[in-house]
């Protein structure tokens, strides 16, 4: 095969098992990067040059962990399901992710955030994602459609892993949302540009980037990062961590519970022993 058909073929087995679009593109770029790297088609290929791609990308490019465990998932996709060539996984192993507790900000230092956010579409899209605790891509794939002010709720259509849910619609996000609707009047998307276009990530990323910049807040705070803060500012205001994780679209358990440790829970709160301790009896 040619490494076109290749990814046609790959593009056909992951539109066969229905998978989301984004995994679709994500997929077929990670396979076309790795046959460009090689300059020939993946199936002239196997487990040693599966190595050494993902060893370039974690070492060269300098690529996270996560990241690289993506292209590993495609690559063993290609070869499993649309090559059908058996590969030595335990020769190819995904990456150790070790998870960093992130700086959360203050409900306050969010506030003072959106106070700076002069422009009424963004402003709208920040409260949204942490009002809701929407992932960012949650968020601009809205449609106007799929908010519902009767019943304070959003519809998150083809959420990661491609799973429909309910969003919390909070009052304060309700009130900004008409604001800007009535300034933007969008039709179809939610979020949009002025050529009336869908608004993108990197649009928002850029935007919310330049706005922590002017806050000078002194902590490393992301777009993604509100996401993190409705989850520990729900904790520490005594939300029900069940409710939480559905609220976040979550699958198991464990990556809600991850939060608990972000949030000022009662366990940093207990007295250690040391405090109780009786010197030279």
């Amino acid at each position: 095969m040619t490494k076109q058909e290749v990814l046609e073929k790959l593009k056909f087995d992951l539109e066969l098992r229905n998978r989301c679009k984004d995994t679709i593109e994500d997929y077929s770029l990670h396979v076309r990067l790795f046959q460009d790297y090689f300059d020939k088609p993946a199936d002239q290929m196997g487990t040693e040059e599966i190595k050494e791609f993902l060893h370039y990308l974690l070492t060269q490019k300098n690529n996270s962990p996560a990241t690289v465990n993506t292209y590993n998932s495609a690559l063993r996709f290609l070869y499993g399901e649309t090559l059908d060539i058996v590969l030595n996984l335990k020769k190819i192993p995904r990456v150790k992710c070790n998870r960093k507790i992130p700086d959360i900000p203050t409900k306050e230092e969010l506030g003072y955030i959106f106070y700076l956010t002069k422009n009424i579409k963004y402003k709208a899209i920040f409260m949204t994602i942490y009002g809701s605790g929407l992932r960012l891509s949650e968020a601009v794939n809205l449609k106007v459609s799929d908010i519902d002010g009767k019943q304070k709720r959003i519809f998150i259509r083809s959420g990661k892993g491609d799973r429909d849910r309910y969003a919390l619609l909070p009052q304060k996000t309700l009130d900004i949302l008409r604001e800007y609707y009535k300034q933007h009047k969008p039709t179809d998307w939610l979020f949009v540009t002025e050529k009336g276009t869908q608004l993108t990530v990197r649009a928002v990323q850029d935007s919310f980037k330049a706005i922590v910049k002017k806050s000078d807040i002194p902590k490393h705070i992301t777009i993604h990062t509100l996401r993190h803060c409705f989850a520990t500012h729900c904790l520490n205001e005594g939300k029900n961590i069940f409710e939480i994780k559905r609220l976040l679209g979550h699958v198991r358990i464990d990556t809600t519970t991850w939060y608990l440790q972000l949030s000022d829970c009662d366990t940093l709160k207990l007295t250690s022993p040391l405090d109780t301790m009786k010197e030279g009896v």
